[in-house]
């Protein structure tokens, strides 16, 4: 089992961001003490009532307090982007953390992020797949000569060719039926998000494999998963502090319109703080959050959780706290339960 976490870096609007982000310096740090394994940062624009720090240069500058960490750009939003732009960024990244990059992508859920960047949510899909086929070729390819829905490469080449051979791991996000298929043709593993409940994502995981076995392609290695973390002393104590935080981002997310995995799914993100825990979130005590990855991984397979440990309105010394509480009593406890 490996242990990475998310740094989201999103804050409430009058907080001082240069000051957090001093503090995510440190967490980073603490990170790398700590033997954890990566760092994730995800990818929002337009973000009101939240301030939020840009993916790309986040990640480019953590990388210096956590050499040993992997970093994953866990998700990039694909379809807003141009594919030769996402391989130069992504490979200087790999190059610059001598092969410790993930490339996580997804394609996205807010319309005012597809209009902001001349798209739609309708072309979402078909640009996400253009895009993703060219920067394969450009990072494994010479030249590329291509023409896509929204852009043209001509003889183009990447210049920045990532160091991991053929190219760093592919993690494709997101819950719909469509995009795990497009996991299983598409990328290296599927990257589960953090808000369906156990029983969704081993409807899920049930997808992805008659998907992989279409593909013909084995169950891959390792297998990535996104959840809510939050350890304390005690189970009530956890929930006291978490609660308003967690809510915080929540009701942001659903204020955005994410809710529904499937068509057919019930929007559960409006729930009340106890609600939405059960079976979907990890928070409690060590013995709790123990408990519940274990019954994780052995439902579904996991082997690569990333942990968000903060929300908007949280200070980062709690999520630091946190972080040193599950290295030192949930790691082990997961690994032999497993």
């Amino acid at each position: 089992m490996q242990f990475g976490i998310m740094m989201r870096g999103q804050f409430p609007q009058d907080d001082a961001v240069a000051d957090r982000f001093g503090e995510m310096l440190e967490q980073a740090r603490l990170a790398e003490k700590l033997g954890y394994d990566s760092i994730t940062k995800g990818s929002h624009y337009s973000t009101h009532p939240l301030q939020d720090l840009q993916q790309v240069p986040f990640l480019a500058r953590i990388a210096a307090e956590a050499p040993s960490l992997r970093l994953n750009t866990g998700v990039l939003l694909l379809p807003l982007h141009k594919p030769l732009d996402v391989a130069e960024q992504l490979g200087t990244l790999d190059i610059m953390t001598n092969g410790k990059l993930i490339f996580g992508c997804g394609v996205g859920y807010r319309d005012v992020e597809f209009k902001a960047f001349g798209t739609s949510r309708r072309a979402r899909a078909r640009r996400f797949e253009e895009n993703l086929t060219a920067i394969k070729r450009l990072w494994t390819e010479d030249t590329v000569t291509m023409k896509g829905s929204h852009f043209e490469l001509d003889d183009a080449a990447c210049s920045a060719k990532p160091v991991q051979k053929p190219h760093p791991p592919i993690w494709i996000g997101g819950s719909a039926d469509a995009v795990i298929e497009r996991a299983a043709r598409m990328g290296d593993c599927f990257y589960v998000g953090p808000n369906d409940r156990l029983d969704e994502v081993a409807s899920q995981v049930e997808t992805y494999k008659r998907a992989l076995d279409s593909a013909g392609k084995p169950f891959p290695a390792e297998f990535p998963f996104r959840r809510e973390v939050f350890v304390a002393p005690t189970r009530e104590e956890a929930y006291r502090v978490a609660k308003e935080p967690i809510m915080t981002k929540y009701r942001a997310y659903h204020a955005w319109g994410l809710g529904r995995s499937r068509p057919d799914a019930k929007d559960e993100l409006g729930q009340p703080f106890e609600e939405l825990l059960k079976d979907r979130f990890f928070i409690g005590s060590p013995d709790d959050v123990a408990e519940q990855m274990i019954k994780f991984s052995k439902r579904v397979g996991m082997n690569h959780v990333v942990m968000s440990m903060h929300w908007p309105g949280l200070e980062v010394s709690r999520s630091m706290e946190t972080m040193q509480i599950i290295a030192e009593e949930v790691f082990p406890r997961v690994r032999q339960g497993l």
